[in-house]
């Protein structure tokens, strides 16, 4: 029996590590310590209690046994002397009765709040609770020696229940067996169960007696192999179901791949397809994968209490491996039931934020399209503010919302708060100063979509304007991209600001030579800016001569438009009008330094300009004679 028994403690510790039950309990020690602490303190108070009563007992019941003798040695005739003993016999029987009330009301009073300790038996099993001390043996002393004293009987192979005997002492009733005492039951011990000391000891004799008998019989080489069996039956009957479970998700694989074209079709709104046949299938056989893993899963745990409940020591393990599973669970269940409050006030807040946020959006729509109009706010402002307010608006929300969420005052969340701000600050200096830039550049108001400007040497119209970045498109159809601390850093030239209303004013340069009339030049000048179409009228075009130079005079034609994204068109045009009108007048446009000897040379104005009649002039010679 010896060694079976060891064999099972050896099967206790393999699986309690397999299946991580001992650190479950390594998990739990500290808050079943701290429990015990509380019950130990409360069942000390109340044993200093009880041995302040049982001081007063002995005292009276030295003091009765005393008053008893007198009373007996009196002679008949001193009546007198015996009804005064018999009164003070009568006190110290009403005290007494009194203590045993006390007890009772205390032991009443903590039945609800202590907790004994328990005596478990060879099989792990709780036989009864041990609430009081007696002598110097506290409540947990008196249940480790008592479950000693149990293994020993066990371990015995010559127990026999019978000689297992109650027998009464000065206080207490002893249960012993042989010469040794396996526990003794006090009046406290009574008092707790309700009991008088006879039957409570009856009651705890029998229940150790039937705890060993079971013990050995659980314990026994037939049931040993006869549960070994139902091990293997059960693990066999697992293995069949396993198996069960593969080939009929291999049939089921199957059969979905032959019904696939039939079952499955595109799940599509009118051009757009949500998910292909093909996709379909992927999203059920992955399902399907889950449902499999999910039944073995279920098998196993079920098979594991199944196998635990066969052995008597294990049998507690089948609890412990749902609270293994269950706890987190549990924990998680608790923890969201706990939250709900929080969870509800962000809520809250976030509704109640989203629809100031709309009303504070529909009063800067307003503003952008016209409707609504403040002294000194442009239109154009509107929807930049409203980005900043909102962006306000959600910063003051998070600020509300962040002592609600979980963790949120515990020092690990407030260290990586901090560590994330670090980072954002080191990292987005650009990133920032360019927004700053984009925020100056909104209230600036220097250009807005479909402006065409001058950064730099980037001309083209804006397409777009962010908080980092404004885009550009050329003449040449490139997007280009410049940061806003770029643009608020250099200068910006705006076409089209005025161009709607004042007109924007184009202007190029010729030169002609001193022999051609200064009003020959403006009247062509002005001729070629009225045949230019998307050049005005009126204001008429008007001519500067802005230099004389060496060799020739600058003229400087300049012409009002409204069409500021046309400049390439419009001078390119201009220029060819210029050059037409200059031919017609017959000046030539020979600048900057060309010398022309006229004598014997063709003019530089196209032939189909010249009048039928023109020939090339000749070289003439001029010689003049010295006087001898």
């Amino acid at each position: 029996m010896i060694k079976f028994k060891k064999i099972n403690i050896v099967l206790f510790v393999l699986l309690w590590n397999m299946f991580g039950l001992g650190q479950e309990k390594a998990q739990t020690d500290n808050i079943n310590v701290s429990k015990d602490s509380i019950n130990n303190a409360v069942l000390q108070q109340y044993n200093q209690k009880l041995a302040e009563i049982e001081k007063l007992r002995v005292a009276d019941s030295l003091k009765k046994v005393e008053l008893e003798n007198q009373l007996s040695s009196l002679k008949t005739t001193d009546n007198l002397q015996k009804d005064e003993l018999q009164k003070q016999l009568q006190s110290i029987r009403d005290n007494e009765n009194q203590r045993l009330l006390d007890k009772k009301a205390r032991i009443n009073s903590l039945r609800a709040t202590a907790k004994g300790f328990p005596v478990l038996g060879v099989l792990k099993d709780t036989l009864f609770y041990v609430y009081s001390k007696i002598g110097a043996s506290t409540p947990l002393d008196r249940t480790k020696n008592i479950e000693k004293k149990i293994n020993t009987l066990y371990e015995n192979d010559f127990f026999k229940a019978d000689s297992l005997s109650a027998v009464k002492s000065e206080n207490t009733i002893d249960i012993i067996y042989g010469e040794s005492i396996i526990m003794s039951i006090s009046e406290t011990d009574a008092l707790w169960y309700n009991k008088n000391m006879v039957d409570l000891s009856g009651e705890f004799k029998t229940i150790i007696q039937n705890s060993i008998l079971s013990a050995k019989k659980e314990n026994s080489l037939s049931k040993i192999l006869l549960r070994i069996g139902l091990v293997i039956l059960v693990v066999t009957l697992a293995w069949f179901f396993l198996r069960l479970i593969g080939r009929g998700y291999k049939r089921l694989l199957d059969y979905l791949m032959l019904k696939k074209d039939t079952w499955l079709k595109s799940l599509s709104y009118k051009d757009y397809t949500f998910l292909t046949a093909d996709q379909e299938m992927q999203v059920v056989l992955f399902a399907l994968k889950l449902l499999r893993w999910f039944i073995y899963a279920l098998l196993v745990y079920i098979t594991l209490p199944i196998i635990f409940s066969i052995f008597p020591f294990s049998r507690t393990w089948a609890d412990a491996l749902f609270q293994l599973i269950w706890s987190p669970f549990k924990v998680v269940l608790i923890a969201i039931w706990a939250y709900l409050p929080n969870l509800f006030s962000i809520l809250v807040i976030y509704f109640v934020m989203k629809y100031v946020i709309q009303f504070v959006k529909y009063i800067f729509a307003e503003i952008d399209s016209g409707k609504l109009k403040l002294s000194g706010f442009y239109s154009d402002w509107a929807m930049p503010t409203y980005s900043i307010v909102k962006f306000l608006l959600y910063a003051f929300m998070f600020v509300l919302i962040f002592p609600y969420l979980p963790g949120s005052d515990s020092d690990i969340f407030k260290g990586v708060s901090v560590f994330i701000g670090v980072l954002f600050s080191l990292g987005s200096s650009t990133a920032i100063a360019n927004m700053v830039a984009g925020l100056v550049i909104t209230y600036m108001r220097p250009f807005k979509l479909n402006d065409r400007i001058k950064i730099g040497d980037i001309t083209g119209d804006v397409i777009e304007k962010t908080l980092l970045v404004t885009r550009i498109r050329t003449i040449k159809n490139e997007e280009i991209t410049i940061p806003n601390s770029s643009v608020l850093s250099g200068n910006t030239t705006n076409y089209s600001t005025i161009a709607a209303s004042e007109g924007l004013i184009l202007h190029t340069t010729i030169t002609i030579g001193y022999d051609v009339p200064w009003k020959d030049v403006h009247q062509s000048l002005q001729k070629a800016a009225d045949r230019t179409p998307m050049l005005l009228k009126e204001p008429a075009p008007f001519v500067f001569q802005t230099s004389l130079d060496d060799f020739y005079v600058a003229y400087q034609i300049n012409a009002y438009t409204k069409e500021a994204s046309k400049q390439g068109v419009i001078y390119s045009t201009l220029h060819q009008n210029i050059q037409d009108c200059c031919n017609e007048a017959g000046i030539e446009i020979l600048s900057p330094h060309y010398h022309a000897a006229r004598d014997g040379n063709m003019i530089t104005i196209p032939g189909n300009y010249l009048p039928k009649d023109y020939k090339v002039p000749s070289f003439n010679v001029n010689v003049k004679k010295g006087s001898d």
